[in-house]
This record gives C-alpha cells, structure tokens and sequence, in this order.
C-alpha cells in the first residue's frame, strides 16, 4: 500500500473510531520559512475563540514570516472532511484542541509524530508542564502529542443545605448517598447525573477502581469493582434524582434552578454559577436578589472514593497539540508558540475549563498558573473565579492536571477509549438501567460485551 493510501485508510479508520478527536498528516517540505504555510485544524471552534486563535497565529506570521491558516472543525461534517482531505492531499500540519482519546486513536494508526512533540516539550523544558499531564499523552514512555490544558469533573453541592442538615461533604459512595437521601423532597432531589454519556459514571467508577480495561489490555467492566459502580449509579440515579434521561443541559439546569442538591460536570460550570453568563443564570429561588448566591454557597469536591477503591480518584479531560507525520517543518515552531508567547491568550477562552498544563517557563516555573489564577471568566460579564470561590477550589483545579486520570489511556488504550465515546455503550447501559429495569450487573455485562465487540474492530 504506497503512503497515500496508507493515510486514506487509516484516517477511515480514526474517524470511524472518534469524531470528536482528530487529526491527520500533509506532506512536508524543507523549504525555507517564508515559503512555508501550515494549515492547522482546530477543535476549538466557537467563533470567538477562532478569532483569537486567528490573531495568535497572524501575531506568529509576523515573527516566523510562516503563513497560518486556522481552520474551525465542525464535530458533525468531521468524518467527511477528514476522507475527503486526505484523498486530496490537502489534510493538517497540526491540531488543536485535541483529546486524549484521538491521540490514542491517532497513534494505533501511525499518524502521530511523537519524536516532534518529544522535541517540542524538551525545547520548551519538560519540568516546565505537569508531568501527569506529559504521562497521559504518552505511551510506554513516548511523547505522543503536547499536552496543553485540561478540565476538571467536579461534584458540586450546596453547602447551606448540607450545613443545615448536619451532612459531611460528598467525597465517598457513603458520603453522596447520604446526601442525596436527606436532601431528596419537598421539590428538591438530592443529586443529578448524566445518563446520555459516560463522565459522571466514570468519575465515580475510577473512585471505586472500576477500570474500563485492566493492565493485561482485557475489558474490566464486569469486575466487581465496576458492577459495584453500576449498582451504585443505579441506586443514586433513581431514588435520589429526577425520572427519565439527563443529559448535561438537564443536569446543569436542575443545580441553576435549585431542584438539584448536588449535580457533577466539568468545571465550565463555575462561572456559571457565578452568574457570569446571561445565557445560563441561576435561577434558584435564593438567587433573585444575587445572581452569585450558588457560588457562594457551593461546595467543590474534584477526587472522589468508593468503597472497593485505594484512593479518590480525579476524573477529567485533556486536549493537546498533536503535530502528524510529514507534518511540515515549521509545525513544531508553531506549536511551542502556541504553548508560550501565544499560550496565556489561548487559555484565556474559557479559564474555568482550561488549567494549563505547562504551569510557567524555565526561568518562571510558575508564570502560566499564576496568570490563570487572574484571568477573567464568563461572557456577559468578566471576572476572575477568585472573586467568587475560596482559595482551596482554586488550588483544587490549579493542581488538577497533576492528579488527573481517565478509562483506558493510562493502559495505553487511548484508541478504544475514543470508538467507545463515538459508540456510548456505557452511557446507553446506564440509560437502561436509570430509565428501565436493567440491574447493576446487566448494565456491566451489556456495556463490557459490547466494548469487547469494539476492541476486536481496533488495530
């Protein structure tokens, strides 16, 4: 197979995997930098963050004399575009915003240049990032892409209820459902939860050691740390919560308006809460006379433990910088721009859900943390989560990329993590045991059958 076609059918294969991951390979030249253009795919799309990016990269133009063009991905036109641009010749030098699972899925189809981004890391000073954040986007050693920021899957609650019911805060199994009993009533539920995908289960999962797949690579839904897990969810999901499916626009209403005692999301729920963003004000009942009422009086839980697991666990999610095989030459330069002159204005898109990885520079280790502990969030209105959340949740998610996990990508199985978010069979088991009468045991068997069905597809 010569290596135009050898691109074609793996990037089939990727895009049928992940959607929402991505990235692909162009042909690279040595020609000098004035005569190079890099094209780079982004996954970070909304039209006020893609006019920064276009600013970051014209900015870089102007030093490198390299032309950058910032294209927008959309998710829904994704597998499209990617066949036919590789068929075309015409596929990234780079892409940004790219999950940990589509690097997984990238690697197991040798489209990653993993000795680029190892140089790309150790230009800018390995010490310099987070060495969780380098672990994740590695495999047995090697650096696969450039980490950049993460998110953080927070459990939020309302401490004013919990204080006035005597309830410890909810960082175990015990500890949530008891919570969400003696919260449950007279309007109110004592928890929300996704049930159309996977974060909130796997948080809670990993907390109790449920693993997607064990060290041996073989599925571990089935083991009686996940059924535990599952038995768990079920339990929570339908004595303590609303009836019927949630997704996340239903789960983050129900915290806003105060139906809600607790509810679990990334923490690009903070500056709503703090009622930075006309579009999603709280709307609780105490918060028509202080639309920061929630923020005040919420509590932030990010590692979380359940009765079969060692220790709490930080679920979450990373994007990274991936620079593809025959990338051009400047795509490196390009990125470490990215990740230093151009990196306090890329994390300035949403501050709340993009921790840096790179906490500072060789001479300032601590420059890039420091400078996002001030950046303003929200949208409607601006202001630093500092303003509104005490030290310790802003030291929580400062230090998140260093405590940060998720299923299959430390067991090197990044590729199947990706196919499985594109085929949800944990989220349709847990659908089925909330909204039907699936037991905790079936909902496991049913979702390891069928993730065993995908892996056998995966290289």
């Amino acid at each position: 197979m010569n290596a135009k076609k050898r691109h074609i059918a793996a990037a089939v294969i990727v895009a049928g995997a992940l959607a929402l991951s991505v990235s692909a390979c162009t042909a690279g030249s040595e020609q000098p930098a004035e005569n190079q253009k890099l094209t780079v795919w982004t996954l970070e799309r909304q039209p006020d963050r893609v006019e920064i990016q276009k600013q970051i990269a014209a900015d870089y133009t102007k030093k490198s004399g390299v032309e950058v063009d910032i294209v927008a991905i959309d998710e829904a036109q994704y597998n499209q575009l990617l066949v036919s641009s590789a068929a075309s010749g015409e596929l990234p030098d780079v892409i940004g915003g790219l999950g940990l699972p589509g690097v997984g899925a990238l690697q197991a189809n040798d489209l990653l240049d993993g000795d680029a981004a190892t140089k790309v890391v150790n230009d800018l000073g390995k010490e310099t990032f987070a060495s969780r954040s380098l672990e994740l986007a590695s495999i047995d050693g090697k650096q696969l892409a450039v980490p950049s920021d993460s998110w953080a899957s927070v459990l939020v609650y309302r401490k004013d209820l919990f204080d006035k019911a005597g309830l410890k805060a909810p960082e175990t199994y015990d500890d949530i459902m008891k919570a969400a009993q003696a919260l449950t009533g007279d309007g109110r539920v004592g928890f929300s939860g996704f049930t159309t995908n996977q974060e909130t289960f796997e948080h809670l999962a990993l907390g109790n050691g449920c693993q997607l797949v064990d060290q041996d690579k073989k599925i571990g839904l089935e083991s009686p740390e996940c059924v535990e897990s599952f038995s768990f969810y079920r339990e929570l999901m339908t004595k303590y919560s609303v009836p019927g499916e949630q997704d996340t626009n239903t789960a983050r209403s129900n915290y806003l308006s105060g139906r809600s005692a607790m509810t679990m999301f990334s923490s690009f729920i903070l500056d709503e809460l703090a009622g930075l963003r006309k579009d999603m004000l709280p709307s609780c009942a105490e918060c028509a006379g202080d639309t920061g009422y929630l923020a005040k009086n919420t509590g932030v839980v990010t590692a979380i433990k359940g009765p079969s697991g060692e220790s709490a666990a930080q679920f979450g999610s990373q994007v990274n910088w991936a620079i593809p095989v025959e990338a051009a030459p400047a795509a490196s330069d390009f990125v470490k721009y990215m990740m230093s002159e151009g990196y306090e204005r890329w994390l300035t898109f949403a501050p709340e859900g993009k921790v840096p990885a790179r906490q500072g520079t060789k001479d300032k280790p601590t420059a890039y943390i420091d400078a996002w502990k001030a950046l303003p969030s929200g949208t409607t209105t601006k202001a630093p989560l500092s303003d509104f959340y005490p030290q310790s949740v802003i030291d929580q998610l400062s230090s998140s990329p260093e405590k940060m996990t998720l299923w299959a990508v430390p067991q090197g199985q990044g590729a199947l993590a990706g196919a499985l978010l594109a085929e949800q069979p944990v989220a349709k088991a847990i659908n089925s045991m909330v909204t039907g009468s699936t037991t905790g045991p079936e909902a496991a068997k049913s979702a390891a059958d069928t993730a065993r069905t995908i892996q056998s597809t995966l290289k």
